[in-house]
């Protein structure tokens, strides 16, 4: 489930620093309990701003306050949460205890949180955790702290050794490269594959060369049909991204962040077929492909996190790749039986 982070905001004057840090940090909205409150913070950025309401003044698109004080409490806040209501749980002491008898029945809880070990275990209880938390602090670097750590939209895969066993000029096709709205760093890229059963790291262009300048911004990721993978667990064809367009980037270890798409650049350039085999768990090999540029500025990733220009891939060479069972629909998993050569 993707967590949620908000800041809650008594008075909008007495509190701008903090309310413009949590803004800067890319929070999901900010809390307030009045209309007036509403309307300063409206004055600083286009930001989501919500009202406190209490559950004799409910409102489906703000959220309800339920200080949990006893047994039926939690029940009524479990009800609210079922039917849709976005519930803010409060307790007069923090504990665990009925956050879990809450989210054992229902999803859409949320959490008042004063700090960061607070915030840990409510992110975390029954292995599933509140859907997000409310910062009820003017600890700016607390706030900045926290907002890194839930909007970066992380995520852990199992990457494996792929074995190069083929490399085959193709002529011209149309490439994408995808320029991004941050920096990547050495040993980063995107995943890409002419499957999503299969798909390879495609090294960011963070290194230098002779030629050309590098474009740490950018992966030129490949052919225009490939698969990309995307947040959620989801992919998409390497032509159909653009602008404010969300897109993992991941380290040569596994280790995802969600980044933005700020251009997508289609061009006719000669490329090559790269076909490599990886071993499965169950002893049986797997064939993996992508069509990428032929250029000295197109890398793939070693095992070691070191770029790996395709113009000096040979067979037998060692990059790193993602395997899955095949399957999607509209990008998203699915269980049927598809096979794609």
């Amino acid at each position: 489930m993707k967590k949620e982070i908000y800041v809650f905001i008594q008075d909008p004057k007495k509190e701008k620093a903090a309310l413009t840090t949590a803004i800067e940090s890319g929070v999901d909205g900010i809390l307030v309990k009045d209309e007036q409150a509403k309307k300063e913070v409206e004055k600083l950025a286009k930001v989501k701003v919500y009202l406190l309401k209490d559950i004799n003044n409910k409102d489906p698109q703000n959220f309800v306050y339920v200080l949990i004080k006893n047994k039926s409490d939690e029940e009524l806040a479990a009800d609210l949460a079922k039917k849709g209501y976005k519930v803010l749980v409060d307790t007069t002491d923090w504990t665990i205890i009925p956050l879990e008898n809450i989210l054992a029945q229902a999803d859409s809880v949320y959490t008042f949180v004063e700090n960061e070990e607070e915030a840990k275990t409510a992110l975390k209880i029954l292995e599933k955790g509140v859907k997000g938390i409310v910062l009820k602090t003017s600890d700016i670097n607390l706030i900045k702290k926290l907002s890194l750590v839930i909007k970066n939209e992380t995520e852990k895969l199992n990457f494996v050794s792929a074995t190069i066993e083929e490399i085959i000029p193709l002529g011209m096709c149309d490439r994408v490269c995808v320029d991004t709205c941050s920096l990547l760093k050495t040993g980063e890229g995107m995943l890409v594959g002419n499957s999503s059963s299969g798909m390879f790291l495609v090294h960011a262009e963070t290194e230098e060369n002779p030629y050309v300048a590098s474009r740490p911004f950018r992966v030129n990721a490949g052919a225009v049909h490939m698969y990309v993978r995307v947040p959620n667990n989801k992919t998409k064809y390497l032509c159909e991204l653009k602008a404010g367009d969300e897109v993992m980037v991941y380290n040569y270890k596994g280790e995802g962040r969600k980044v933005y798409v700020g251009r997508n650049k289609l061009e006719r350039r000669p490329m090559l077929l790269v076909k490599a085999k990886v071993k499965l768990e169950n002893g049986k090999e797997k064939e993996i492909s992508a069509v990428l540029q032929n250029a000295e500025t197109i890398r793939l990733t070693t095992p070691e996190g070191k770029p790996i220009s395709v113009v000096n891939l040979k067979k037998g060479d060692k990059v790193v790749a993602y395997v899955e069972e095949a399957g999607r629909h509209f990008g998203m998993k699915v269980k049927e039986s598809i096979i794609e050569k």
